[in-house]
């Protein structure tokens, strides 16, 4: 796995050292350390391939103009056997670097020998990274920043994957605690509701299952015997659910205990909805290498042992009978409670055992969560713990996800998930491509809002990004079929120094970053580079194919080398959309 521009930096720069020990050696410059400098890629490519600031650093050390100084150098410079062709001097001092022909071959050779793996790098080091994400109460369907965070997170952890990572996915299921309560809670009264005479009475009435959900969740309990409070879960799942119990064990449960009553409905549809996130989440592609239960937490008494631990290390204290940590030693506002006087641990406290379990116990390099926003006072919270704990709190990473607005017709789609009217990832599903739904929620970075249209996610033109970045890699493997039928014999081979035009040289010089964009793109936690990369290249395609004639070149040996060029982007189309899990159709 090689990164040619990242190589052509690096001798680029032990070339700028030798010329400056050259000077040194001479007495033309100082012997004493000199600044650090810069090698860069110029945005404007007519100021060469790289771009080098050394002479406007050096000027105060060198007691001389920095032209003066870059005039020096460029006499010293020995580019002979090195990647690149020449230098050049620019405004005050700024030196211009161009690559050779030979360097643009090699890049195109790289693509197509490195082939399914190019692009990939080994910065991560073999790095173990667990990437939690989505993460859904499993107490109702997903929704919409569900499907954001679980696009972002799942290509997260496939660019750290090529980035040289170890990386897992893993889901946390809040199984324990408060939503189940509300979610026991939301189920019993809409069993009892069932159980009712009025709720015989609209089971009688209504012999199709769904009518009689829908009339049920249109009257919110309004007229039954039981009536559904503010708060609970008002979600069609929860009539589902509770009637299903109903037809499996009848009346039975009516006179039973609340608290065993609770238990059991709780008992029979939440391993429903977790099968359900599952299925669903593998429909989107995703599939996690851990399921991690909130329950295992408490039944190992790892909160116990948390709290435990910051008492015997004086970062905890009693007062009025709970446990407070002691957040404002480290940084914070104010202490906060981490078990209650009634012997009830906070909601933190199984957040703050988990992630000692995947930092210590199980002791990965790096742990990185994909959260909403909402969440933005909680995270010093819980590295503060972790602090506390001894735990290098830096190990642990979060990316807050803003919020995603539904846009049809040019208008905001509302959602309300309480009421169980929102838009959820399946029918999401339903209404887009996976394709579409995926490229989309990865347009942006995590922590940007935007407008994910829903019109335009189906729309099969340029304006549609996933549909123009498809439609490239389609046009390139519609070109190879038809030169093949034409009987026009691919080559293997070809004099890829004839590549001379503009727009293949940009081309050629685009494909040669990506190992630079994935390493970045991990570096980042964006994935959103990727995507960018992608749309970036397809236009690059687009110009290049409509400006310079493949079947029609004007000499055999240009059609060959062209040819060669195309199938290095339909190969670097195919990685980038394979990190993304995108398909990468053959005919559109």
């Amino acid at each position: 796995m090689s990164d040619l521009i990242k190589s052509a930096s690096e001798e680029l720069r032990g070339l700028i050292l030798e010329a400056l020990g050259k000077l040194v050696a001479e007495g033309a410059a100082p012997a004493d350390a000199l600044p650090d400098f810069a090698v860069e890629i110029p945005a404007d490519k007519t100021h060469g391939d790289f771009a080098a600031n050394t002479a406007m650093v050096c000027a105060r050390a060198f007691k001389m103009p920095p032209r003066k100084i870059a005039e020096l150098l460029c006499e010293k410079i020995d580019l002979s056997g090195s990647v690149f062709d020449r230098a050049e001097i620019a405004g005050p001092g700024f030196m211009n670097f161009f690559l050779n022909k030979k360097w643009f071959s090699d890049a195109l050779k790289n693509v197509l020998d490195e082939n399914d793996n190019y692009g990939r790098t080994n910065a991560g080091n073999g790095k173990r990274v667990l990437v939690e994400f989505v993460s859904a109460n499993p107490t109702g369907p997903m929704h919409i920043g569900n499907a954001r965070g679980g696009a972002i997170g799942d290509c997260l952890a496939s660019v750290l994957d090529w980035a040289g990572y170890k990386a897992e996915r893993e889901f946390y299921v809040n199984d324990a605690g408060n939503q189940i309560e509300k979610f026991g809670k939301s189920l019993d009264l809409r069993y009892m509701q069932l159980c009712s005479d009025k709720g015989a009475a609209a089971i009688e009435k209504y012999s199709d299952t769904e009518e009689l959900i829908k009339y049920l969740y249109d009257l919110s309990g309004e007229g039954m015997d039981f009536e559904m409070p503010e708060d609970v879960y008002l979600g069609m799942d929860i009539i589902e659910h509770a009637l299903n119990f109903l037809n499996i064990n009848g009346n039975s449960y009516a006179e039973a205990s609340v608290e065993d009553r609770r238990k059991a409905l709780v008992d029979y549809a939440l391993p429903i909805n977790i099968a359900g996130l599952e299925r669903d989440l593998k429909k989107y592609r995703i599939i996690y290498d851990n399921w991690f239960k909130e329950s295992v937490i408490h039944e190992r008494n790892e909160t116990k042992t948390v709290v435990d631990k910051l008492l015997e290390n004086g970062n905890a204290y009693e007062l009025d009978g709970a446990v407070w940590f002691k957040a404002t030693e480290y940084g914070m506002d104010k202490d906060f409670v981490l078990r209650r006087s009634n012997g009830l641990y906070t909601y933190i406290v199984p957040d703050i055992a988990y992630h000692y379990d995947k930092l210590v116990t199980r002791n990965f390099d790096k742990a990185i969560n994909i959260l909403g926003a909402d969440h933005h006072g909680y995270v010093p919270r819980l590295k503060a713990a972790l602090t506390a704990l001894g735990v290098d709190a830096s190990k642990l990473d979060v990316i807050l996800m803003q919020m995603v607005h539904l846009v049809r017709n040019g208008e905001t789609v509302k959602l309300s998930k309480r009421s169980g009217k929102a838009i959820t990832l399946v029918t999401l599903l339903d209404e887009i491509p996976i394709d579409a739904a995926r490229f989309y929620f990865n347009l942006r970075e995590a922590n940007s809002q935007f407008e994910f249209d829903l019109d335009l996610a189906v729309e099969k033109s340029s304006q549609n990004p996933v549909f123009y970045v498809q439609y490239a890699h389609a046009r390139i493997c519609s070109l190879m079929a038809n030169l093949t039928a034409e009987g026009i014999t691919l080559p293997k081979n070809a004099d890829l120094t004839l590549l001379s035009d503009t727009r293949e040289i940009e081309l050629i010089r685009h494909l040669a970053s990506l190992p630079r964009e994935v390493e970045l793109a991990a570096k980042n936690y964006d994935p959103s580079k990727l995507t960018k990369y992608a749309i970036d290249t397809a236009t690059l395609f687009h110009r290049f194919y409509d400006g310079c004639s493949v079947k029609n070149a004007e000499t055999p040996e240009l059609m060959n080398a062209r040819i060669i060029l195309a199938q290095a982007v339909r190969q670097v189309l195919r990685n980038v959309l394979t990190i993304l899990k995108i398909e990468c159709p053959e005919k559109m």
